[in-house]
């Protein structure tokens, strides 16, 4: 028990700083925003905040949140984290169904297109799968094991994804490697079958998101990096389509250029309905819109929309169907020398039109926060207040630069640190 309370207490002295994340309903009925442990979901149909609902004795993580994912039909939603719990919630009622431990910490999650199967992937670079047939959301929570699906060789899993026709899975590290393996019919029993290796880019790849249409239904992958590139692929041959370079369009704006990684690539999100993926950038003040253009298998930087009068450099961004939104967050929890423990910043970016294809219609312009739906009652949720202080988000934004790297490297403990988890370790196999 000492034990026990000495490696809280070193915790809680040297706590990681942990980017704010978003996600958003598949057809925008609510909104869900994590900042370190809290997880904060507001209802946008009932224009109301969110109580969550869990019976299995703890309504929120004990540490920071690193991945968070709405299913494709929109009833499940999955939060999970450095604390090696994976929480799976029926987003109608918001209770959480499954509870799932981990053995390493959790650093990505995917649900598959028919919501039958959770995934994720911890930072000693595996991927696990649970099989949710037979919950509903009726019950009480109930607990999972999980079962490896897969794995990236001690690599650290930076993204995961399912194809947009659920035949595949596809898996991104920080070994700069991209792998699409099939999906079997049998989850439990392993996934043994690569479809192929996406590889081209020199520094790690940092997200993932398909790009679809109606005339493309199989959709196109795009990928993210710290290389400051965004690259196009074809995912069944691993082919590279089209390479788009960011730097050179990112480094006229507020940035000295001289900090390394000023220019990668933290998120990107596909505009549903449209050949638009917008793009996070470590040293970019809004958002880069790139454009893709399926015919011809290629991409192109579409426009910048910077946001003026505050430092809001997005750390997660989300959008859903048939509504021409985009959502972003910036924030950090655990902000050193600051006496609040987390800070978030939730802006919305409009006019994305479902028949922009391969350019852009309307001006999208950043809404004010009297336009966003749910209005300064949605902000105080998410946000934790309605006014932050802007010397606090300035501060975020050189945190968040350290974060990604932390993220990103194993870490380092000391001898004694070392021996003491030789001997708590809690992810030995029993014999049977």
């Amino acid at each position: 028990m000492e034990d026990n309370q000495i490696e809280d207490g070193e915790k809680n002295t040297n706590v990681e700083v942990a980017p704010a994340l978003i996600s958003v309903h598949p057809t925008q009925n609510s909104v869900a925003v994590a900042v370190g442990s809290d997880l904060r979901v507001y209802d946008l149909l009932g224009d109301c905040a969110v109580s969550l609902v869990d019976d299995s004795g703890a309504t929120s993580h004990k540490d920071s949140i690193r991945a968070i994912r709405y299913g494709a039909n929109g009833k499940l939603f999955v939060s999970a984290g450095d604390d090696k719990v994976v929480k799976i919630w029926f987003a109608e009622s918001w209770q959480c169904i499954c509870t799932v431990i981990s053995e390493k910490r959790v650093s990505a999650v995917a649900i598959s297109n028919d919501g039958q199967h959770v995934c994720f992937a911890d930072k000693f670079g595996v991927v696990w799968v649970v099989d949710l047939h037979g919950i509903d959301g009726s019950e009480a929570s109930v607990s999972k094991t999980a079962a490896p699906l897969l794995a990236h060789y001690c690599s650290i899993i930076t993204g995961l994804e399912f194809s947009p026709d659920g035949q595949y899975v596809v898996s991104a590290d920080r070994d700069f490697k991209i792998r699409v393996t099939i999906f079997p019919k049998k989850p439990l029993d392993g996934a043994h079958e690569i479809q192929s290796f996406c590889l081209g880019h020199t520094e790690f790849v940092s997200c993932l998101a398909f790009v679809i249409t109606l005339d493309y239904p199989q959709g196109f992958l795009v990928s993210g990096s710290g290389d400051s590139t965004v690259r196009l692929w074809d995912i069944t041959s691993g082919s590279l389509l089209d390479t788009c370079e960011v730097a050179a369009k990112v480094g006229h704006l507020e940035s000295n250029g001289s900090d390394e990684g000023y220019s990668t690539i933290t998120d990107l999100c596909a505009i549903p309905d449209t050949t638009l993926v917008a793009a996070a950038i470590q040293s970019l003040q809004g958002v880069m819109l790139l454009s893709c253009n399926l015919s011809t298998k290629t991409l192109s930087v579409a426009k910048v929309i910077s946001i003026k009068g505050e430092n809001v450099i997005p750390t997660s961004l989300a959008s859903s169907s048939c509504t021409g939104l985009l959502w972003m967050v910036t924030g950090v929890s655990n902000l050193p020398g600051f006496d609040c423990p987390s800070v978030s910043r939730v802006k919305v970016i409009s006019g994305f039109n479902k028949s922009s294809l391969d350019s852009l219609e309307h001006e999208p312009l950043p809404l004010e926060d009297n336009d966003i739906l749910g209005g300064t009652k949605l902000l105080e949720k998410l946000q934790g207040s309605v006014t932050v202080d802007e010397k606090v988000f300035t501060a975020a934004a050189e945190a968040l630069k350290a974060a990604m790297c932390n993220l990103l490297i194993k870490k380092q403990y000391s001898v004694e640190k070392r021996e003491f988890r030789k001997r708590t370790r809690n992810d030995r196999k029993t014999k049977q």
